[in-house]
């Protein structure tokens, strides 16, 4: 079936509202504003790793504010505060079983589950382990000061799977302790509760924050419960040294709704798939970490950073693998369970000095991390009840570990020059130790080592004092995750040690201008892969992985931002990726497989990848009284498959908000409405890349509407 009978065909005049007077405010608004400032406020970025504003820096940063991040909205997904970001895409699935879904330029678009091709740290703790496998669960977005969000080359000065990185940072408690309470409601029994702490004493900063969420879901079968609590301590030991120390739990119960065949999204989008409740599809997970970092200044040229960290993730999912398919002796079952312990430390050396009589800056490191995998396998039925564990069927020790070494230099060679240079060396190891060894069910212990050198440079020419100009270049690779590795194609047990690292080519080139309050960001990049990781076979509740030939990722991103007189701001950003395959390969369409059948052709698009997306934002935010904003999002056709056969239809939404904020004798109340999808569209909001029984589409709510209090108070 064509992709077109899935969307109305009205789609982009919502989004074209919002964005036209999103436009509007931007061409009238500066002349009310010539007695404001003439420039941003100073924002200092660290995702360089030398400190530096988004201005400055050669490459495609952006930073999201935490207090803007939690304006008005249900804050608990990131995707409520990043569709702003060009390049972007981070899809809410309605499915808190499966994480939302992130790619940054095409990167990590495959992922069925959780994220990869994208790293994520918070806190400088990484969220991505050293297979490239990462998750979003564990953000606190009640405690976040900021995010930002680093695109192109320069990514690949974090190692493996860094197509992108997005690094979350919470908040110091500073002055007097403030302690504050929220509460949102809205549609499909939506809730959160929310309450922190925070503040300085006797040298000592803290903030304290936890959060309950929960939610019937838009869909059947997709009640949700989530538990967040996140501590900072900050402190000084002496006036050239910083420790900080932070801790964070999360509890997550979720049903998985599954995804829906295309007959079924259009015959009733908040439908859930009959084996979705045959087997109680679900899955929880309890994560615990604690992370410390120490920051020395030595003197005025040298300093020293020093984090280490230590966690524990436990998770159980229930599959809809039917019981048939199960009973082979070989099957690994239709539950997972997974018990990782992971840790590792990151240790830095900064110098500021000159070369050649011109500032110089470098920072040196090594960052060491590790993981520990108990993965076993069930399967999810005891005689004719189903939805529960059964039989152990998989037993085994799997362990992933990095040790990186890096060097970054930025050099002001000449008065309106700077060069950017870097390189990482990455070594990656594997190790599989097989503790079912069951009748015909072999030893398949294993290893395998991946290694990687890594070299970035950046050229940056100040034209003007508001005008920057840069080009960059570097290489980028991407290990396979261990749950990539998990499973092989024909049928046997064990890991998949033949499949091997994607590796890239990444270029970019853009401009900033700055403008009154204003910022203007074009950038141009093309990244062109070889042996890239792709789906083989799709079937029976279990995916496998081969590596294909070339592909490339090129594209456009624009953005503008500004803050005008009266209270007003606007956020317009643009994304063009065209991301193709540029050479044949082959597929199979059932497992076990030991001879592809299936041909993709070279030029066909890399599913989950929205060809243009667009994001415009008009606001208007007093620090106190009324507050008002209008949003639009467009999202074009995202194929499901590498076939191209179908297609997720395009799509326009607006959103609509409005607030109040009171402000007296220590207290700030706020309260606050939004209704989302105002004009009630059905649209495939994700959708679940190759999946075998052709369950792709994920559908987003109809018109929805959230509502919300808090009240904070400083003593």
């Amino acid at each position: 079936m064509n992709q077109s009978a899935l969307a109305p065909q009205r789609r982009l005049p919502p989004f074209a509202l919002a964005c036209c007077a999103a436009a509007l405010a931007s061409l009238v608004a500066p002349a009310s504003a010539q007695t404001a400032t003439t420039t941003l406020d100073p924002v200092v970025v660290r995702s360089t790793r030398i400190e530096t504003s988004p201005f400055e820096a050669a490459g495609s940063v952006d930073v999201v504010d935490g207090a803007r991040a939690r304006d008005g909205k249900l804050q608990v997904n990131l995707s409520e505060s990043l569709g702003g970001v060009p390049g972007l895409t981070l899809r809410d699935r309605q499915n808190y079983a499966q994480d939302q879904q992130l790619s940054i330029r095409g990167f990590g678009a495959r992922s069925a589950f959780g994220v990869r091709g994208v790293r994520i740290y918070v806190d400088g703790i990484p969220a991505t382990l050293p297979d490239g496998q990462g998750q979003l669960s564990n953000i606190d977005l009640n405690s976040v000061d900021r995010i930002e969000v680093l695109r192109g080359p320069f990514s690949a000065l974090y190692g493996n799977s860094a197509g992108g990185v997005i690094q979350v940072f919470t908040a110091d408690g500073k002055g007097p302790a403030t302690i504050e309470g929220g509460y949102a409601f809205g549609s499909f029994g939506t809730q959160r509760q929310s309450l922190k702490l925070s503040g300085e004493t006797g040298g000592l900063g803290y903030t304290v924050s936890g959060s309950h969420f929960e939610t019937g879901g838009y869909r059947a079968h997709s009640v949700t419960q989530r538990d967040i609590y996140n501590a900072k301590l900050v402190t000084k030991p002496d006036e050239w040294s910083r420790l900080t120390l932070v801790a964070n739990y999360v509890n997550l119960n979720a049903q998985d709704p599954l995804g829906l065949t295309r007959a079924n999204y259009q015959r009733d989008p908040r439908s859930v798939e009959a084996v979705a409740l045959t087997f109680d599809t679900r899955k929880t997970v309890q994560q615990t970490q604690g992370g410390i970092t120490y920051e020395r200044d030595i003197d005025g040229a040298n300093s020293l950073r020093v984090m280490a960290y230590d966690g524990h993730r436990a998770t159980t999912q229930f599959q809809a693998i039917p019981v048939g398919t199960q009973t082979p002796a070989l099957h690994p079952g239709g539950i997972i369970a997974l018990g990782r312990e992971y840790y590792g430390a990151d240790a830095r050396w900064n110098w500021k000095g000159d070369l050649a009589g011109r500032p110089l800056r470098l920072v040196v490191g090594v960052a060491a991390d590790a993981l520990d995998e108990n993965r076993q396998g069930y399967q999810n039925f005891l005689g004719s009840i189903t939805g529960v564990q059964g039989a152990l069927r998989r037993n085994e020790n799997n362990t992933s570990w990095n040790v990186d070494q890096y060097v970054q230099a930025e050099w002001r060679f000449a008065t309106d020059w700077k060069l950017d240079a870097g390189v990482r060396h990455s070594h990656i190891g594997v190790k599989s130790a097989d503790r079912y060894i069951v009748g015909i069910n072999p030893n398949d212990s294993g290893s395998t080592d991946y290694n990687a050198t890594l070299p970035v440079v950046g050229l940056q020419y100040a034209a003007t004092p508001d005008l920057r100009l840069y080009a960059t270049a570097g290489r980028g690779f991407e290990t396979p995750t261990l749950n990539e590795l998990a499973y092989r194609a024909n049928g046997a047990t064990g890991l998949n040690f033949g499949l091997q690292p994607s590796r890239s080519d990444n270029y970019e080139a853009g401009a900033k201008w700055r403008h009154g309050t204003g910022l203007l960001t074009v950038a141009a990049f093309r990244t062109s892969n070889e042996n890239e990781i792709v789906t083989l076979t799709n079937s029976g509740g279990r995916a496998t992985y081969q590596n294909a030939g070339s592909t490339r990722r090129q594209g456009l991103e624009l953005a503008w931002s500004a803050e005008y007189a009266h209270d007003l701001r606007t956020q317009i950003a643009y994304t063009l990726v065209n991301a193709t395959y540029r050479e044949n390969f082959r597929t199979c369409t059932a497992t076990p497989c030991t001879t592809p059948t299936t041909t993709i052709p070279a030029g066909n698009r890399i599913p989950g990848v929205a060809r243009q997306q667009g994001f415009a934002e008009l606001a208007w935010a007093p620090v106190e009284g009324p507050r008002a904003s209008i949003e639009g999002r467009f999202v074009d056709k995202v194929y499901v498959n590498d076939g191209n056969s179908d297609a997720a239809g395009a799509y326009g939404t607006v959103g609509l908000g409005a607030g109040y904020v009171v402000k007296r004798a220590g207290w700030t109340v706020t309260g606050f409405g939004r209704v989302d999808n105002v004009f009630d569209r059905q649209y495939a909001g994700s959708v679940i890349v190759n999946e075998g029984n052709q369950r792709y589409f994920e559908p987003a709510p109809a018109r929805n509407w959230l509502a919300g209090l808090s009240g904070a108070l400083s003593f």
